[in-house]
């Protein structure tokens, strides 16, 4: 097995606010693309799980089969085994893992899936290619990225213009690639994967209630989050331009006829047999 490693920082970290967002996901709401393809008996491997909500929908999903979810961070794998456990599920384990070298045997998984991982490891065709290698042959390698730069709001909040220049500029000096949902059909085929399937979805946040929710956890991670602490050591803003970004987003959230749309390009590729 290859013995390639990560080099990226991983942007966001695991604050608080980071984690409400993380643990709002679903399969349903992430990873709808993938749903139609699961089998009772598959064995999926969930790549970048975090605290394990979809890992833990997908186990739900496979009641004859069995889910592996792997982070990087060990710490948050607590939290998955947690969320696991109070459901109730038996299919389901945790460990930690590079994409870039898994260590896995070839040919292990029915699916291979990864939500919102792409976009901040430093070689997102290694990755394809090492999640390829441990996809069975007719198996799946199921990808879904944001896109930051089609990201887009109403009404125009300057700020917001400030915030997305700096989020990229912070994940690019991180060695990630912000706007990677665009980029998820070039690299499956630069990793030699043929039988592609590109489709896109949204993440749209409108009601008073998503706006509070969606406004609030980035106004927060804009200045206590592992992403503030990068942006100022790495040269990119002063405390007091987060904090300019931080009310921008509040701004933004307490708009009544605000909207917010997350782009994201998805991936299914099926192995050759």
């Amino acid at each position: 097995m290859p013995e390639a490693q990560e080099t990226a920082v991983y942007t966001h970290g695991h604050h608080a606010s980071v984690l409400r967002s993380h643990t709002w996901r679903t399969a349903a709401n992430s990873a709808g693309y993938l749903l139609g393809a699961l089998k009772p008996h598959m064995r999926i491997l969930d790549i970048g799980c975090g605290p394990g909500t979809i890992t833990a929908d997908l186990a739900a999903l496979v009641p004859d089969g069995h889910v592996t979810g792997v982070d990087r961070a060990a710490g948050v794998l607590e939290q998955a085994r947690a969320e696991a456990a109070g459901r109730g599920l038996t299919n389901v384990a945790f460990a930690t893992a590079d994409v870039h070298a898994l260590g896995f045997p070839d040919d292990t998984f029915c699916v291979v899936h990864a939500h919102q991982v792409l976009q901040h490891v430093s070689d997102p065709v290694q990755a394809l290619r090492e999640m390829k290698r441990v996809t069975r042959p007719g198996g799946f390698i199921a990808v879904r990225d944001a896109d930051y730069a089609a990201m887009t709001w109403y009404p125009h909040v300057p700020g917001l213009d400030d915030w997305l220049a700096l989020y990229r500029r912070v994940a690019r000096a991180n060695g990630g690639e912000p706007d990677a949902g665009r980029r998820l059909t070039a690299w499956a085929r630069a990793a030699g994967l043929t039988d592609v399937t590109a489709t896109s979805s949204t993440w749209t946040y409108a009601t008073p209630e998503e706006r509070e929710w969606w406004s609030g956890l980035w106004a927060e991670r804009t200045t206590a989050s592992a992403f503030a602490g990068l942006a100022v050591a790495g040269g990119h803003a002063t405390e007091e331009e987060l904090a300019a970004v931080a009310a921008a987003w509040r701004e933004w959230g307490g708009h009544e006829d605000g909207w917010f749309a997350v782009l994201h390009g998805e991936i299914l590729c099926r192995k050759e047999v």
